[in-house]
């Protein structure tokens, strides 16, 4: 069995599995829905940061126009299943519009890349397209209103994420990808055409992420602009994908798990001190494991997934 396959069947569908089962034994299905969603876009953002290092600090702008895509088609009386294809064409019609910015690198491109997401908003939140958008209105999606079936397509969405990942780590096409992160003058110089290759990885992170802003219009129904272009939808996505390791299946995955579980169980048991605890963790773990956690492993020559 090939590398991807066990990779596949040892990580991706047990995940996948104890996620569909989760709502059978812990009664939050908000809660869990939140899980699924954040370990989608840490592999979304994986997807272009871990294997091309760009870092879209903008990446909620592909979230929102996902959402808003959902929105505008469900409340148009399109079925929910088609309405998600409308907000993944939404990431990917946006992302095209946007690849331009991918002639940037560094922190030239994360901050054009933040100042798209905010017209985006921008756009979205625009009372004079109210009668399309809500505009700050507010949209409401009850007539659609389905937790447990959004909580299912949302899982099959991270496990299709993930698969992409796996393809991604096993590929030529991930192989390419990193070889032009690493060195873009070999890589081409090799035969990496690296306007394409860059492309398909950024479309590729901006279909997860729009995927997933449909899955939560559908879950949540009721929400604003401010919600779904929440710059704090970006940031936790870039922290879990480096806390747990950029580049590989299981760093984001680790990531979320354990800092989003502890995020909730810190604001549960000490809210008065949240922030303190919550941003020291992450300090002392960024100058510490500057790899990540699975850096650990791979000191140790251990080939981490």
């Amino acid at each position: 069995m090939g590398r991807g396959w066990r990779e596949l069947c040892l990580i991706v569908l047990p995940t996948v599995a104890i996620a569909a089962w989760a709502p059978n034994l812990y009664g939050n299905v908000l809660l869990l829905f939140n899980f699924v969603l954040y370990i989608t876009l840490a592999q979304g953002m994986n997807a272009i940061y871990g294997f091309t290092g760009y870092l879209p600090f903008g990446y909620v702008g592909f979230f929102g126009a996902g959402a808003y895509g959902f929105a505008i088609a469900a409340m148009a009386g399109v079925h929910p299943a088609a309405a998600l294809a409308v907000a993944g064409g939404a990431g990917i019609a946006l992302g095209l519009i946007l690849t331009p910015l991918l002639r940037l690198s560094g922190a030239y491109f994360a901050i054009a890349n933040l100042a798209a997401a905010q017209a985006v908003y921008q756009v979205v939140a625009n009372p004079a397209l109210a009668p399309i958008t809500k505009g700050p209105y507010g949209v409401s999606l009850s007539a659609v209103f389905a937790p447990r079936a959004s909580y299912l397509v949302a899982v099959a969405l991270m496990g299709a994420t993930m698969a992409a990942i796996v393809w991604l780590r096993n590929g030529r096409f991930g192989l390419a990808l990193m070889a032009l992160r690493d060195d873009p003058v070999s890589a081409a110089s090799a035969g990496v055409n690296i306007v394409r290759a860059r492309t398909i990885a950024w479309l590729l992170s901006a279909l997860v992420a729009s995927l997933a802003g449909g899955a939560f219009a559908w879950q949540i129904s009721v929400f604003y602009p401010e919600t779904a272009f929440d710059m704090s939808i970006s940031i936790f996505a870039i922290v879990f994908t480096l806390f747990g390791g950029a580049g590989t299946l299981l760093g984001p995955l680790i990531g979320v798990l354990l800092l989003y579980g502890v995020y909730n169980w810190i604001g549960i048991a000490v809210p008065q001190y949240f922030q303190l605890i919550y941003g020291a963790l992450i300090v002392v773990l960024v100058l510490f494991l500057p790899n990540g956690l699975v850096s650990l492993l791979t000191q140790r020559g251990i080939r981490v997934p």
